[in-house]
């Protein structure tokens, strides 16, 4: 009987131990809520905090605390063990760039924290702390094992106390571009540190991060990208649990890949991008067959694509993008990669060949980007090879500037999950297939889009394609961006537009719109940052733009708009109202709200009707890079609020009516790379500031004012100037020999550094008449000083200038020789010294221009025979009238065998023949003058006879006279 007992008993207990841990299991145990001291601890962090979103509105002074929004306990002591406050929108998507403003918690970090003496965990992510520093306390926080401050604004050095976690598992704080370390050794007291995300931190002190990171056993995940890291010269690592590596955007100094990452066998994922890795994609990374993500993008590897890669068969990202590969990607392996997601090849732009029929099994695909690739095959090729299991799960296609052509059918149709399609700027390179475009072509109608209810990203622009639908239609879809640029869309503005919701990339750039300006479109998608109408036919008034502070570039370039210039919002930056028929001042315009920042950078009003003075209210529109008013009528002075534009870095008031002196305040804008006031009536000197304080100056343009005086020698301070350009004026004196300064106009010429521009135009005098330069105007040298009165001779040092592409000294008073050695500017192509007074023979060496295809020597002294050569004789003989020339193209013969041999010594031997030319002339006056005045001195006899002999022939001037009279 005490047996069954017994049993009876141990069966009891065994049942209410079961109990009692199904009661823990389900989180059903009892206990009396939160700490005090812990609420009051959380209350005291949330006091400290601005909560914008009341994303904290459970957090009050009475209840349990441990159900308070982000709080975790434990269930048998109350003990807070999880802090989640991380903010629920993040960076990952760019359409939450806003939404994360108006969610943060922004503040500082109070140290009750430390009352929180359980807590394991701790993501404060995403949240915004105003570039303070991380705590020191939070190295005493003993039983972290869980730490995130990615994206939190947090700056300063990281304290060394975070060694101090020896308990951390995972630590995070990325994306924070203020952070930095001056060492990193305290990471080495993080022993049993499992993942360690540093991307974006300034490492560039971290010398040994690679001996202290290898310290580090249980190491799984190691992100350093965006680092500033120093190339370490550790032979091998011992990184043996480590499985994902990111040291990209790094641009370490060495051109190799480091060895010792050949060794890491256990990676599964591995970016190396954005440094400066060379030669051929190295072998050895073959080893890494368990790689699923591999990303040697935007780096310089030159050979083809090898054919080992096509056995990492578990691969499922690959990015090679924008390097200098070769060869062909229509190796038939490539559809080993099946379980490849991902892949980019674009921007390769030696890399060519076509769509390999394999890539059809590659049915995981669901990111395929070819942009640049020389494809150039049939677009019904292409989707007949995607489709089938690829259709079903592709969602982006990106194929633009691909060589792709023919007819864009239907199959487009089949891509049910598509997302985003890239088919712009498409046309053959190369041979055209027999009864093909040399452009993709079609007409797209609804039938193409009746499946795409995913589709967010469109771009088909630069293509021959047209667009098609009902007036009435509605979309399946919802579009973020729209890209039709040259493509057909009919004369009004599409109404299905209205419809959606969430664009906001919008461009309808040379579509032949020739309807009103869109005001009802335009006022429902408050949520656009991008509107170009560019070049079409669109008219009437434009509404105020103040209430639409998401929209941040705005261009209506080239059409007919009219009636008063919009008011702007402040969160603006691109305005373009180029090339329309916009009239009146525009001080409504500019002085509206004088005492806000605008965030304006472009500004570009030319080819208007606008007039009037500027009027002074340029303060507030510090951050303006670009602006254009030229070819209006503006008047008066410049305004000296001008020289508030600190930023500016293209300023064009060309062909205006603007009058006065350059006013001294614009010494302020010393990032001007082109200043433009050609064509209006400025006068006084040209300032020798300009050189002082203009040193990033490459066009200057001072043509067709009145400027007077001699020219500043400290222009010769302008060193990288490329085009220059001060014909039509009054300026005086010689041309600076310190021209040889200009080293811009001696090597290539310089990009010019202009963000928001993608395409801007000078205009310079070359070839006799005013020349616009747009899309090539980095890769123009220009000269033009001509209808001035600059006398004297063309200065030796110009034949230093040898990457001039244009020179213009015509009409000036120029006198001597053209200089022999001006064959050595190679790269002339339009020369122009008609109307001078230049003299002697045109120099031999004018054959070495090879590339000259203007020449105007007219109206000078030159005399002798034209040079024989290919060149000068392919010219027109206007180019040598008004001279006394011979030979051909000149019908006139030359009749005598003229030597060159006098101008051997070159322009040198000339000078000194000069001067002593003219001490003979002198000690010629000298010699004359003593031998008619000697005799009348020493004799007196002479003296007496030369009086009487002027005294006769005053009488009878004047008796002649008289009888005129």
């Amino acid at each position: 009987m005490s047996g069954v007992l017994v049993f009876a008993l141990f069966l009891f207990e065994i049942l209410a131990i079961a109990t009692i841990s199904i009661s823990f299991c389900n989180g059903s145990s009892y206990h009396g809520g939160c700490l005090e001291s812990e609420r009051g601890a959380l209350l005291r962090l949330k006091r400290d905090l601005k909560d914008p979103s009341n994303r904290l509105a459970s957090w009050t002074g009475s209840g349990d605390c441990c159900a308070w929004t982000g709080v975790v306990c434990d269930n048998m002591t109350g003990h807070v063990l999880h802090l989640d406050l991380r903010n629920p929108f993040n960076y990952s998507k760019e359409s939450e760039y806003d939404a994360i403003r108006g969610t943060a918690l922004v503040g500082k970090i109070n140290p009750s924290l430390l009352d929180l003496k359980h807590l394991s965990y701790l993501d404060l992510s995403f949240n915004d702390f105003q570039g303070d520093q991380i705590p020191r306390f939070v190295g005493s926080m003993g039983n972290l094992r869980y730490l995130n401050f990615s994206g939190t604004r947090i700056g300063g050095m990281i304290p060394q106390q975070l060694g101090n976690l020896s308990n951390l598992q995972f630590l995070d704080l990325s994306s924070n571009y203020l952070l930095y370390v001056d060492n990193i050794l305290w990471l080495s007291g993080l022993s049993v540190l499992e993942h360690l995300d540093l991307r974006s931190v300034n490492l560039s002190k971290a010398f040994d991060w690679l001996m202290v990171a290898n310290k580090l056993p249980s190491l799984v995940e190691l992100r350093l990208s965006n680092c500033q890291l120093q190339f370490s010269p550790l032979a091998t690592a011992n990184f043996s649990s480590l499985t994902v590596l990111d040291l990209s955007h790094n641009q370490f100094d060495n051109s190799f890949i480091p060895s010792w990452v050949f060794g890491l066998s256990h990676l599964l994922f591995l970016d190396l991008g954005f440094n400066n890795f060379q030669g051929p994609i190295p072998g050895r990374l073959q080893n890494l067959t368990s790689l699923k993500h591999l990303g040697l993008d935007s780096n310089y590897f030159n050979s083809s694509i090898p054919n080992w890669l096509y056995r990492f068969i578990h691969l499922e990202y690959l990015s090679l993008r924008n390097n200098k590969l070769q060869g062909t990607i229509d190796s038939e392996a490539l559809g080993n990669l099946t379980s490849i997601s991902r892949l980019d090849l674009s921007l390769n732009t030696d890399l060519a060949g076509r769509i390999p029929r394999s890539m059809a099994s590659l049915c995981n695909l669901k990111s395929i980007n070819l942009r640049g690739v020389h494809v150039s095959q049939e677009i019904s090729e292409i989707l007949d090879i995607f489709s089938g299991c690829v259709s079903n799960g592709l969602e982006s296609l990106d194929m633009r500037s691909s060589s792709i052509y023919g007819h864009l059918t239907d199959q487009l149709g089949q891509f049910r999950n598509l997302v985003t399609l890239n088919l712009a700027n498409n046309s053959i390179v190369g041979p055209i297939p027999e009864s093909f475009d040399n452009k993709l072509n079609g007409t797209l109608s609804e039938l193409h889009f009746a499946n795409l209810t995913e589709l967010s990203w469109f771009r088909v622009g630069g293509n021959q394609l047209t667009l098609e639908v009902n007036h009435d239609w509605i979309p399946p879809f919802q579009l973020v961006a729209l890209g039709l640029h040259s493509c057909y869309i009919g004369s009004q503005f599409p109404l299905w537009l209205n419809s959606q919701k969430h664009l906001q990339f919008l461009v309808l750039v040379n579509s032949r719109i020739s309807d009103i300006f869109p005001i009802r479109f335009f006022k429902s998608a408050s949520q656009l940052k991008i509107l170009d109408l560019e070049k079409n036919q669109i008219h009437g008034e434009m509404p105020n733009l103040t209430e639409f502070t998401q929209l941040s570039f705005l261009s209506v370039d080239s059409n007919n708009m009219s009636g008063p210039l919009p008011l702007i919002s402040s969160n603006l930056v691109y305005l373009g109202l180029s090339y329309n028929s916009f009239p009146g001042s525009i001080s409504h315009f500019l002085c509206d709200k004088i005492n806000e920042t605008k965030r304006l950078e472009a500004l570009k009003l030319n080819d208007n009707y606008l007039q009037g003075e500027l009027p002074d209210c340029w303060v507030s529109y510090q951050n303006l890079k670009i602006l254009k008013l030229s070819n209006n009528k503006f008047t008066g002075n410049l305004p000296n609020s001008f020289g508030s534009l600190a930023s500016l870095v293209w300023l064009d008031l060309g062909k205006n009516r603007l009058s006065g002196t350059i006013p001294v305040s614009l010494k302020n804008c010393t990032a001007l790379e082109s200043l433009d006031v050609g064509e209006n009536e400025f006068v006084g000197n040209i300032p020798a500031w300009f050189g002082e304080r203009f040193s990033s100056m490459v066009v200057l343009n001072l043509r067709s004012n009145k400027f007077h005086g001699p020219l500043p020698t400290r222009l010769c301070d302008l060193a990288i100037l490329q085009i220059l350009d001060i014909a039509d004026n009054n300026l005086s004196g010689a041309i600076p020999n310190c021209i040889n300064n200009l080293t811009g106009m001696q090597h290539l010429p310089i990009p010019l550094d202009v963000d928001v521009i993608l395409t801007e135009k000078a205009s310079v005098v070359r070839r006799g008449e005013v020349v616009e330069y747009d899309e090539i105007l980095n890769f123009v040298t220009v000269t033009a000083v001509s209808w001035n009165d600059l006398p004297k001779k063309v200065p030796l040092e110009v034949r230093n200038l040898k990457a001039m592409q244009s020179l213009n000294f015509s009409h000036n008073t120029f006198t001597g020789r053209i200089p022999e050695s001006i064959g050595v500017m190679r790269s002339l192509e339009s020369v122009d010294f008609s109307v001078n007074q230049l003299s002697g023979e045109i120099p031999q060496s004018m054959s070495n221009l090879m590339s000259l295809n203007y020449l105007n020597l007219s109206n000078n002294k030159l005399t002798r025979k034209i040079p024989s050569s290919t060149q000068l004789q392919s010219f027109d003989a206007s180019s040598f009238a008004g001279n006394d020339l011979c030979g051909a193209p000149l019908p006139k013969n030359c009749t005598e065998n003229v030597s060159n041999s006098e101008d051997e010594n070159g322009d040198e031997d000339e000078d000194e023949l000069d001067h002593w030319f003219y001490v003979s002339i002198a000690l010629g006056f000298v010699v004359g003058i003593w031998c008619f005045m000697g005799p009348l001195i020493f004799n007196r006899r002479w003296r007496y006879k030369y009086c009487r002999f002027l005294n006769r022939l005053e009488e009878r001037v004047v008796g002649v006279v008289r009888k005129r009279g």
